[in-house]
């Protein structure tokens, strides 16, 4: 069914947003003012899905995209809108989302701290790969499939990775057997230097780990080739770790390949910043911090806190900060390799715990929340990179004696719809009178 419609907001996710009949159409690529002419291509009964046809009238607001795969590939949805309008849409959607899923009446959803720069931010990407009858493909998927759509520089990458990026398209297609390459990996440090992590499926690794080894070595890129899982990774040259840098005086935290660090270096230094203001520590504090990672929050809070005790179940990030601890001599965090829905009643030992940082993944931390219940530490900073989950999960958190002191979204994605945020729980005092 063809429509012809003119869009009214925009959803998390991305799609705008136009009705027919009181149904509620997400068409993705799209602007609030935009007339357009659409195909419905599913009916949930409640909403449906369309694709644009046409662009009839567009919203004065629109730009034109500098990216030549825009709308084709997955990556992006608003390279369409000037960045200043992400950033307003990044914060309506946001207290829309704590509003009607989160049950809050008036969220206290404080200014979004937008990128310094729009483009060319990302430190990390994964570059899909396909060996096709025209040829060797390197890319990403494209939009709402497994299709690898050729990508020879990419706006929102790193320019350092740009160019690693033009050294495996020369490289990987002589590589032998090249068809079992679905996927490189490519990381930036603080000071410039990359690493790659190339997989490989099949019985070939040996043959092309030898191939690219001096290839890489005179590039001045750490190489490593993963057969599968995490576990499977294996050094082929160059130092396995990458630093980045957090906090004032600076701290210069190694994390390696496999592991986890945010992909916007610059926006990352100011979301530390902001936990370590609000967490607004004298030096008596007991800090738990699950999902900790390589210690990108714990080690600035220990700086602040009494003690700091950090809980990973990925093992080698809990080593990786094991090691960054050590580095800058900070003996007062202790670290846990567990699942954090498990450990964080055991690990708090009976004693008071006075702030519990959670930095989950996507799915959130709905699991530990009956834990945080018994725990009950004064205040709680919970770093969302999805504003639904993070509805989800405050909604127990504010019936069980906490509020929502403030939210705030900061934008570690320009060009996208994703929207990371930081929010600030405090237990309520009890009624007294």
């Amino acid at each position: 069914m063809n429509l012809e419609l003119t869009v009214e907001t925009l959803a998390f996710g991305g799609s705008g947003v136009a009705r027919h009949q009181g149904k509620a159409i997400f068409i993705p690529l799209t602007a609030p003012g935009d007339h357009i002419r659409c195909r419905v291509v599913q009916d949930k009964g409640r909403y449906a899905e369309a694709e644009l046809i046409e662009l009839l009238d567009p919203a004065p607001q629109r730009r034109e995209p500098p990216c030549p795969v825009f709308g084709v590939c997955g990556g992006c949805q608003w390279q369409h809108l000037p960045y200043a309008e992400q950033g307003r849409w990044k914060e309506t959607i946001l207290g829309d989302l704590l509003r009607r899923q989160g049950g809050i009446a008036a969220p206290p959803v404080l200014p979004l701290v937008p990128a310094p720069a729009e483009w060319h931010y990302r430190s990390r990407v994964q570059f899909k790969c396909r060996q096709t009858e025209a040829g060797f493909v390197m890319g990403f998927y494209r939009r709402g499939s497994h299709y690898v759509i050729d990508v020879a520089h990419c706006p929102i990458t790193d320019e350092r990775l740009n160019g690693a990026l033009s050294l495996f398209r020369q490289w990987l297609p002589a590589a032998p057997a090249p068809a079992c390459i679905p996927q490189v990996d490519l990381a930036v440090g603080d000071d410039g230097a990359i690493r790659a992590v190339v997989h490989c499926i099949g019985k070939d690794a040996g043959a092309l780990s030898a191939w690219l080894r001096p290839l890489a070595q005179r590039a001045g890129i750490a190489l490593f080739l993963q057969q599968g899982r995490k576990e499977t990774l294996t050094p082929v040259c160059g130092a396995a770790e990458l630093d980045i840098v957090v906090d004032e005086p600076p701290l210069s935290l190694a994390y390696g390949p496999g592991g986890f660090a945010q992909v916007n270096l610059e926006q990352n230094r100011r979301m530390v910043q902001a936990v370590v203001e609000a967490a607004d520590l004298t030096g008596r504090e007991r800090v738990l911090d699950l999902y900790c990672g390589m210690g990108n929050f714990s080690l600035p809070l220990a700086r602040r806190a009494r003690q700091v005790i950090g809980v990973e179940d990925y093992a080698p990030a809990i080593d990786q900060a094991r090691l960054n601890a050590r580095r800058h001599g900070i003996e007062n965090a202790r670290f846990e390799a567990a699942p954090a829905e498990m450990a964080a009643a055991r690990l708090a030992g009976g004693d008071p715990v006075d702030l519990v940082l959670l930095d989950p993944p996507r799915g959130g931390a709905f699991p530990l929340i009956k834990e945080l219940s018994r725990l009950l530490p004064r205040r709680i900073l919970y770093v969302s990179c999805d504003p639904a989950t993070l509805a989800r999960d405050l909604k127990p958190l504010l019936h069980g004696g906490y509020l929502l002191r403030w939210s705030r979204p900061f934008d570690l994605f320009p060009q996208t719809g994703h929207i990371e945020s930081i929010s600030c729980l405090e237990r309520r005092q009890p009624d007294r009178s």
